[in-house]
């Protein structure tokens, strides 16, 4: 912040005599700029390394708030987003429809996580997504460990119902992501996952643009014991919501069992009994190659899929790009009309996060100035025009 002085105008003296004009100079200090803050690591698909945890994250108090002197910005056309056009949404076949029956492929960003990054989400950041990315997609991620829902349920619950209202504004879907890494067993947080989704579900549950995502990447368990836990939580969502879309993690890393030497077949061969779900599929190019993609390809044609997270580096998040793995998934995920959402919408100093260290909170994050690599690869794709057929 530039220095500012002020000046006093000369006083009045009595009578004839005037005093002399005193000069006061204020001056206000430049504002410290953020520190930097932890920079967790990636959760992605394996086969991976014991994970290296992060410094201790920067403190963030209370739902985000518009970034300070940002204009606001134009509002889409009356009619023109991604929900105005697809209304509520449903699985039909292997598909995801909108509400004229018709297969349709979404795309997007997922955050990282919130307990370190709310910084990199608001007004202005949100805008830049719907309206210069021209995202369909919003994905919050909330872990549950990690610092994150366990250590303040009410601050965590209510950061998510924020974010669902900012992307209900500007017209996006939204996946409530319950990111449970460690411990990989997702029945080890059933209680907490049935206390939040279903305060979740009763307030949101009469919008057309909620999506639930119940088990980001089980690991280390069973599809048996995986599938267990999706029967135990659909029926709390159901008590709230009967309509929205629910999207199940697979084992190992939600590599449809890949990572852990299986494949699609196992959740062939038991499905979760439920309506009205989809499956995740995460994917990281330069780690998972043919034998990865070869699997959602097979998996698509029989069981309702949606990659809610992949990168265009290796499962750590970093690394360099492998852009023409990445596009040979997009390409199939475009012809099957798989929905994704990239990971991730933040400015970690990883590969993996769009925007340059240091963007968030103030920006700027329209165009493609601040964007590393990955960001630029990844807005461009994101921006191709949609194909939302409604009759």
């Amino acid at each position: 912040m530039p220095r500012v002085s002020l000046q006093r105008w000369m006083l009045g003296a009595l009578g004839a005599v005037v005093l002399a004009g005193i000069a006061l100079t204020w001056t206000l200090l430049p504002t410290a700029p953020p520190e930097a803050g932890a920079r967790a690591q990636a959760e992605d698909v394996a086969p991976r390394a014991t994970p290296v945890r992060a410094p201790a994250p920067r403190p963030t108090d209370g739902p985000p708030s518009p970034t300070k002197g940002a204009p606001p910005a134009p509002p889409p056309p009356r009619g023109a987003t991604p929900v105005a056009i697809n209304g509520r949404l449903r699985v039909c076949g292997t598909r995801l429809c909108n509400q004229a029956g018709k297969p349709i492929q979404l795309r997007g960003m997922s955050t990282h996580g919130i307990q370190w990054y709310s910084q990199c989400l608001n007004e202005s950041s949100l805008d830049a997504l719907a309206m210069d990315w021209k995202a369909d997609v919003l994905r919050i991620s909330m872990y549950i460990q990690e610092d994150g829902y366990e250590t303040n349920p009410r601050r965590f619950t209510d950061l998510v119902h924020n974010y669902v209202e900012m992307a209900t504004v500007r017209g996006l879907y939204a996946i409530v992501d319950w990111h449970m890494l460690s411990p990989g067993d997702p029945n080890q947080n059933l209680a907490r996952a049935k206390t939040f989704f279903s305060e979740i579900a009763s307030r949101h549950a009469g919008k057309a643009n909620i999506l639930y995502e119940v088990a980001n990447e089980p690991n280390g368990v069973s599809w048996s014991r995986t599938r267990s836990y999706h029967e135990e939580i659909i029926p709390a969502i159901r008590a709230k919501d009967s309509k929205a879309v629910i999207l199940l993690g697979t084992r190992a890393w939600s590599s449809l069992g890949v990572s852990d030497g299986a494949d699609e077949s196992e959740i062939i061969k038991n499905p979760v009994k439920a309506t009205n779900i989809m499956y995740t599929f995460h994917f990281y190019a330069a780690s998972h190659g043919t034998e990865y993609l070869d699997a959602l390809s097979r998996a698509a044609d029989r069981i309702p899929i949606f990659v809610t997270e992949f990168g265009t580096q290796s499962y750590t998040g970093d690394g360099g790009n492998n852009f023409g793995m990445s596009q040979r998934f997009l390409d199939l995920m475009a012809s099957k009309q798989i929905s994704w959402t990239n990971w991730n919408y933040s400015d970690d100093e990883r590969s993996g996060a769009v925007f340059e260290t240091g963007t968030c909170p103030g920006g700027s994050f329209g165009g493609t100035s601040r964007l590393k690599p990955a960001g630029d690869w990844i807005r461009d794709r994101i921006r191709t025009a949609d194909n939302f057929p409604t009759n």
